[in-house]
């Protein structure tokens, strides 16, 4: 069981973030890819001051053409407004795993800017790491006027439900100019006046390799880069606290560390990924020893955006689901009694062939996390990532939380026993061969930190 002065040291860090006061009214939860996208049209269309879209990746499909052509609209029509996209390099740079990098998204940035002579509307691409496998852009946010529309999605076809298919996230808008321009400043300073960030949408870019050196020192400074403010909430009011972090002992880190013993009844998790980094699952095991509830909401393996069916040609990235699975599996055999006991519930979520990028917590009633992290090694290690942490001690936003919480439950089912899951020798025969030549000469653990 957690000591007193333990217990008191993680409340105390997160009595002591600064906090940035919050009315209910301004924070609008959304349900749904579809209300994500309609919504994030209309604001853009509506803007009068700035739009800032930060994302991994907008993609040239329906979906991602639908908002890049209404950011172009609202410039064309508005052209005092600052308007800007923030991608991920590496990304931007190479097409679909699997796919020949001709076309790029970069090229058709570029496309799209000769297409529209006199109208600037920059799309910048930030390296987080050398290599893409080495870290990316997750930062997530899209900064309207006096807004936050959070969201762990990216832009394109399955993110905003464009056609039969969605991949569903969380969305959530809140209206709170502190917030808006602490996050656009920090964007401003920290990326796009980063060293190593270029155009995209310019023809003469430079190669990755010549900005190498820079991509280095870049990386080394995002890892100190904080956000600088004064909060003006205290501890017994709605307040939203933005958090930002590179690296293993970043802020966020720290902060989602600490959040997760601070249950005193129940802790729920979301991540589309199950692959938590040790310090995590330790804390996990602590609250359930200490008698307290945990629910964690995870994708079924065929609801991963990697999962691959088992009539389509085998790729080596579609072994990652089953990779995934088998964390699961392990980490419901260690704790079997708990499941048993209904202290502790794991959800796996499926809606025919959708797919499932949820992450988040939700701590007693009075915490909530918005984030686009993964909770794995990769996002604890290697992104750069992002969150908006909610505090609620008055229960102000119960409704919507308890309605949001609802609505990612209906497609789950509840794991009874770890034997439910499949096991290795269960496994179609190209994974199975797979996954065993792979533990053979031990890189699968190597893959579970950067996958």
């Amino acid at each position: 069981m957690l000591s007193k002065f333990k217990r008191n040291k993680h409340q105390q860090h997160l009595a002591q973030l600064p906090k940035l006061s919050q009315s209910a009214d301004d924070v609008a939860f959304h349900y749904s890819p579809a209300a994500f996208r309609e919504t994030l049209l209309e604001k853009i269309a509506g803007a009068t001051r700035r739009i800032c879209i930060v994302a991994l990746y907008l993609e040239q499909d329906d979906g991602g053409k639908g908002i890049l052509n209404a950011l172009y609209d609202a410039k064309r029509q508005r052209p005092e407004l600052e308007v800007c996209v923030l991608v991920d390099w590496h990304r931007a740079q190479r097409g679909r795993i699997g796919a020949a990098a001709s076309n790029t998204n970069a090229d058709w940035y570029t496309r799209l800017a000769q297409e529209n002579p006199g109208v600037t509307l920059p799309v910048y691409g930030v390296p987080v790491n050398t290599r893409e496998a080495l870290g990316v852009l997750h930062f997530k946010g899209f900064i309207i006027d006096d807004a936050v529309f959070y969201s762990g999605a990216s832009l394109n076809d399955v993110y905003l439900h464009q056609h039969e298919k969605y991949r569903y996230d969380r969305y959530h808008l809140i209206r709170n100019a502190q917030l808006a321009d602490v996050m656009f400043s920090w964007v401003e300073q920290h990326l796009i006046q980063g060293r190593a960030v270029n155009r995209l949408d310019e023809e003469h870019r430079p190669k990755s390799q010549e900005i190498k050196n820079d991509i280095r020192l870049f990386r080394q400074e995002l890892r100190d880069a904080v956000f600088n403010y004064q909060g003006d909430a205290d501890n017994d009011e709605l307040a939203v606290t933005p958090l930002v972090g590179l690296g293993k002992s970043s802020p966020l880190n720290k902060t989602i560390f600490h959040l997760m013993p601070c249950a005193e009844r129940k802790l729920t998790i979301c991540t589309p990924y199950f692959n938590l980094p040790a310090v995590l699952v330790r804390n996990i095991i602590q609250l359930l020893r200490s008698g307290k509830q945990v629910e964690i909401i995870v994708g079924d393996k065929t609801a991963n955006d990697f999962y691959i069916p088992e009539d389509q040609p085998f790729k080596i990235i579609g072994a990652l689901p089953y990779l995934y699975e088998i964390n699961l599996r392990r980490f419901l055999s260690r704790l079997q009694y708990y499941v048993s006991s209904g202290q502790l519930v794991v959800r796996l979520w499926k809606d025919e062939d959708n797919s499932y990028h949820l992450k988040g917590m939700w701590v007693d009633d009075e915490w909530m996390l918005l984030t686009g992290n993964n909770l794995n090694p990769r996002a604890w290690r290697l992104d750069l990532e992002n969150a908006v942490l909610i505090h609620d001690p008055q229960h102000e936003l119960a409704a919507q939380r308890d309605r949001e919480l609802e609505l990612i439950r209906t497609h789950t089912t509840v794991v009874q026993h770890y034997r439910d899951l499949q096991s290795i020798a269960e496994y179609p025969v190209k994974v199975r061969k797979l996954i065993r030549r792979l533990r053979r000469i031990r890189i699968d653990r190597l893959i579970s930190r950067i996958l």
